[in-house]
């Protein structure tokens, strides 16, 4: 069977939906099976199905549906997407919903991905912008000793890395931080940087709120008695976990440094112009000298004595050239000038 090739955008979708299903056994893929006949291969002994779907139909949906017996609130909301991440419990299988990040021309873009999980079967429903899956399947089918345990390794491998790719976006946006805080501070913000700031802390609440979720979704699998999760393979929850908590903290210190570079800026911004402020005050204060001297002879009245006096002209530059002197000296030493 020729499967078609794997998307990682919505402009590459095939028209067939069906990415990847292939049938496991003893941690080794044994063949490329058609939905109609997934269900038969999941229920033999010591077997496991592994399909992969993307954007897929209602028909399609309803198809795995009965191949699998799946609940149909689960089947409702992979159809539909838009979920927060979480994981619901239906009888002796699981319904988990992630959310899948990543940078497109420097905008976060968020995709979906629905995980179903059972005794002998684990489907994954790609929504938006999803990174293919390919990577997965070749670590999980790289490492045999491990893919033996089955569906719950899969649900682990798959957990791990929709939470690694959050790292990339993450120290991507850290950079973009570190350039807008050194801009910051060695300058007042441009119009365009103050938007630039506005747009990261956005981006960052946004991939905040997908991470967190991960956290609970993460404790239950590790924590409680949930069907098809084995023993041996919880501990791998924890280092999923452990990772999700490292996203969060980093996210959280970017938002910090974001918020107080640009509080840092505002303040210098504010130091500026008061030290404008107080130069132009000083440059007033000197120039309003001369200009009240020139307003007073500019009066023109009769009676001015000093006008008739030979030395009168230099005397009054000399006094306005030295009041100036005296307050450019006090301003200078004040730091005003």
């Amino acid at each position: 069977m020729t499967l078609p090739p794997d998307p990682s955008h919505p402009h590459n979708a095939p028209h067939n939906a069906v990415v990847a299903s292939a049938a496991y056994c003893q941690g080794r893929r044994i063949a490329d099976v058609p939905i109609a006949e997934a269900g038969a291969w999941a229920a033999k002994e010591g077997h496991f199905v592994w399909i992969g779907l993307w954007e897929p139909d209602e028909a399609l949906l309803m198809e795995v549906k009965q191949q699998f017996g799946l609940h149909e609130l689960a089947v409702e909301d992979a159809l539909h997407a838009h979920q927060r991440p979480k994981v619901d419990i239906y009888g002796e299988s699981l319904f988990m919903v992630l959310r899948t990040a990543r940078l497109e021309k420097g905008e976060l873009v968020l995709g979906e991905t629905h995980v179903f999980a059972g005794r002998g079967y684990v489907v994954t429903v790609r929504h938006g912008a999803s990174t293919s899956y390919s990577p997965v399947r070749a670590r999980a089918e790289s490492a045999p000793h491990l893919l033996k345990h089955g569906e719950d390794f899969i649900v682990y491998t798959i957990m791990d890395y929709v939470v690694d790719c959050y790292f990339p976006v993450v120290d991507q946006m850290a950079a973009t931080a570190d350039e807008l805080d050194a801009l910051l501070i060695a300058r007042p913000p441009s119009m365009a940087e103050i938007e630039c700031i506005h747009q990261l802390r956005r981006d960052l609440e946004r991939l905040r709120r997908n991470a967190s979720p991960l956290l609970e979704v993460c404790s239950r699998l590790e924590r409680f008695d949930l069907p098809m999760i084995d023993p041996a393979i919880r501990p791998y929850y924890r280092d999923v976990q452990d990772h999700v908590i490292r996203v969060n903290e980093q996210i959280g210190s970017l938002r910090e440094v974001l918020s107080f570079a640009f509080e840092t800026s505002m303040i210098l911004a504010t130091a500026r112009q008061n030290d404008v402020t107080r130069k132009l005050a000083a440059w007033a204060a000197i120039l309003a000298v001369p200009t009240a001297v020139a307003g007073l002879y500019g009066m023109n009245f009769e009676h001015m004595p000093e006008l008739h006096w030979r030395y009168g002209y230099p005397a009054v530059l000399a006094l306005i050239i030295a009041v100036c002197a005296v307050l450019y000296v006090r301003f200078r030493r004040m730091g005003w000038l």
